[in-house]
């Protein structure tokens, strides 16, 4: 009988494999957790090590045609740079975004799959929204940053390191460019130089132009408060005020190829209406400051008679006698009985009866305030119309005039934002030109920081920058021979804006710092300038050096107006005389011309009658801090002597293809040489001009 296989084999050898089959699992188990135990450790350590030392230390944000926003992890900035990375156009510092604490990661784009626009939060700080807009020659980049409460501020720098910039407001002692000033951190709106030394005045603009071989320009948003600080060579910053309000910080940066696009760029969003001339015939008549200090008109209309004179008597008569608010005043408070009977018809010249000035034009000095203590400011209350800034009394209560100073008088200010007071200073001007017979007004005190209210109650603050916009329009309104001693968001209306008073003395804040503030005013097209008087004004004192008195002049001959404080007279010389002769018929004869030429291109173009050597050179960083040379259109060059004791001096011939002539030698020279050394006496100018 065959054998039967047993199909129950014994249990031992089946228990002996099942506890090794049990035994290798856990071994393999074991091992494999350890595996993912030391995968685990190593991702983590990779993506440690990724976060902190192997990630990408930027990354693009957006990109335009020609170039590209980086965000640069380490330095915290926001950077422009070509697309290519071989030239960056400005390197922003946020600060951290206002907290020094807050750990900025690599940067995603909030805003999805919208390519033209970023959005980034970092809570409890702020937010971002930068927004990219492409022309044919521009990309603007605009930055809004919005803090997350009101305790945040916020701060952006842009670096001066290979960047030469431009711009800004006016400064004591200005200089070209703004690198090398230091200004501390304050609100950024105009205020009167003569009061506040330290702060901006004059010319003021929202814009800054950077040169570094690239263009870039920086347009601060109009309507939000600010704040600017300058560090010497360093950077320049923005910075939100802080309140009760949760105030963002905005601003554009353009960039482009040629310095032409971007400024034109600029100029369309500072100037969007068109830009108007304003009287031409200004630019032919020097000003002569009346000095005499006296107390009654009849020592005004005497003391006239006796400069009248002797600019008669010294064939300087064609031009304008300036009054300034005192005299003004006087004149205007006198009994002018013998004006009224006067002929229709007649000019204003003819009808003039000073005994006097009849060769002359006259220019008076008006302001936007009013002393309590006068019979007008009590007659303007009768009336019961807020002609002057005020605040109510309470929530429901009366407006009260607010007080302030001018003068060394308490006063009240023009409420400008009210039709029927602007009607009532607008007539007050015209029974003075009527009663006087003056052809110029000149209108000081507009610029300040005042924050009083505006209308009926209301607590807007009515600060000096919108005072100035608001008061432009009031002067344009009296005719195209106003003149005002402030500018901002006026460029392009018809007025003539004085430039601020300098020191009688060679400094920065003197001649030294002529050319660099014409270059500043023009800039930020502020061309038709009154400048400060031959010799500086700023002490009110007669220039006593005969030198420092014959190179302002050399260079206020090129200037759009010449101005003389200090009579020519006083030195006792023919030859100053005879050079006051020749510079203004050389003005009148040269110069004027010119201007009238260029201005047709900057009423189209908003490019600057007077410019700096970059302009025709942009790419050359040997033009960018050149400051004491300038030039009128493209092809005359003006190269003054600005250094006491000076009769040589070095001269740059910038380059555009094209070759200098000297006017004296009619020697040639080509664009881009440095003439070392170059003889200019004492009674000279180095002029060259263009040849194509």
């Amino acid at each position: 009988m065959p054998h039967a296989r047993n199909r129950n084999p014994s249990p031992i050898p089946e228990v002996t494999w099942d506890t090794g089959l049990k035994e290798m699992n856990e071994t393999w188990k074991g091992a494999i957790a350890c595996l993912g135990v030391a995968v685990f450790f190593v991702m983590t350590i990779g993506i440690i090590y990724w976060q902190v030392v192997d990630q990408p230390n930027k990354n693009w944000i957006l990109r335009g045609t020609f170039s590209g926003l980086i965000w640069e992890r380490r330095t915290q900035s926001l950077v422009i740079q070509t697309l290519d990375e071989d030239k960056t156009y400005v390197e922003i510092d946020v600060g951290n975004v206002g907290s020094p604490d807050t750990e900025v990661p690599f940067v995603r784009n909030l805003c999805w799959l919208n390519k033209t626009e970023f959005c980034y939060t970092w809570e409890s700080v702020a937010e971002v929204k930068i927004s990219l807009e492409v022309s044919e020659e521009t990309e603007c980049y605009g930055m809004s940053w919005t803090p997350a409460s009101c305790h945040v501020v916020l701060k952006d720098c842009f670096s001066m390191s290979n960047v030469s910039w431009y711009g800004g407001g006016s400064v004591r002692g200005q200089s070209w460019p703004i690198n090398g000033q230091n200004t501390s951190m304050q609100p950024f709106i105009v205020s009167d130089l003569r009061d506040t030394s330290s702060g901006y005045g004059s010319a003021l603009e929202r814009y800054f132009l950077g040169s570094s071989g690239t263009r870039v320009a920086v347009l601060l948003s109009p309507d939000i408060p600010v704040q600017l600080g300058v560090e010497s060579r360093q950077q320049f910053c923005l910075q939100s005020l802080p309140g009760m309000e949760r105030l963002p910080l905005q601003y554009s940066v353009c960039v482009a190829r040629h310095v032409k696009a971007v400024h034109q760029e600029a100029a369309l969003q500072l100037s969007p209406h068109s830009r108007e001339l304003p009287n031409m015939r200004t630019l032919w008549l020097p000003f002569w400051n009346f000095l005499a200090s006296v107390d009654s008109g009849a020592k005004v209309e005497k003391e006239l008679r006796t400069l009248s004179n002797r600019l008669r008597r010294h064939h300087l008569s064609e031009g304008v006698i300036s009054l300034n608010e005192h005299s003004t005043t006087l004149l205007a408070d006198m009994d002018h009985d013998y004006l009224t009977g006067r002929k229709r018809g007649l000019s204003k010249r003819q009808i003039r009866d000073l005994g006097l000035v009849k060769l002359l034009n006259i220019s008076i000095t008006l302001t936007p305030f009013m002393s309590v203590h006068t019979a007008q400011f009590h007659t303007s209350l009768a009336g019961g119309e807020p002609y002057w800034l005020s605040l109510p009394s309470g929530p429901q209560g009366q407006l009260i005039p607010v007080l302030s100073q001018w003068g060394g008088r308490f006063c009240v200010k023009l409420n400008i934002t009210n039709p029927a007071a602007v009607g009532w200073f607008l007539d007050r001007v015209g029974a003075l030109q009527d009663l006087l017979a003056m052809e110029y007004v000149l209108l000081e005190g507009a610029e300040g920081s005042l924050h009083e209210g505006q209308g009926q109650g209301s607590l807007r603050p009515l600060g000096g920058e919108r005072y100035i916009g608001l008061m432009a329009d009031v002067a344009a309104r009296m005719g195209e021979s106003a003149i005002m001693t402030a500018g901002t968001r006026s460029s392009h209306k018809p007025v003539f804006v004085r430039m601020p008073a300098l020191q009688s003395d060679w400094g920065p804040q003197g001649l030294r710092g002529l050319i660099p503030s014409l270059l500043h005013h023009a800039l930020l097209g502020y061309n038709f300038l009154l400048p400060d008087a031959v010799g500086g004004s700023l002490s009110g004192d007669m220039v006593t050096d005969k030198e420092l008195f014959i190179r302002w002049l050399e260079v206020a001959a090129f200037l759009p107006v010449i101005s003389f404080h200090t009579p020519p007279w006083l030195y006792g010389e023919e030859q100053v005389l005879n050079l006051t002769r020749v510079y203004i018929a050389q003005h009148q004869d040269m110069v004027v011309p010119l201007i009238e030429k260029y201005s047709e291109e900057w009423r189209t173009t908003g490019h600057p009658i007077y410019r700096p050597m970059w302009w025709l050179s942009p790419d050359d960083p040997a033009t960018f801090a050149i400051d004491d040379q300038f030039l009128i259109g493209d092809e005359v060059l003006v190269v003054p002597v600005v250094e006491r004791g000076a009769v040589r001096r070095d001269i740059y011939l910038p380059d555009g293809g094209f070759q200098w002539q000297d006017s004296r030698s009619a020697e040639v020279f080509d664009g881009g040489t440095l003439l070392r050394d170059y003889p200019v006496a004492l009674d000279e100018v180095a002029v060259f001009l263009r040849r194509s």
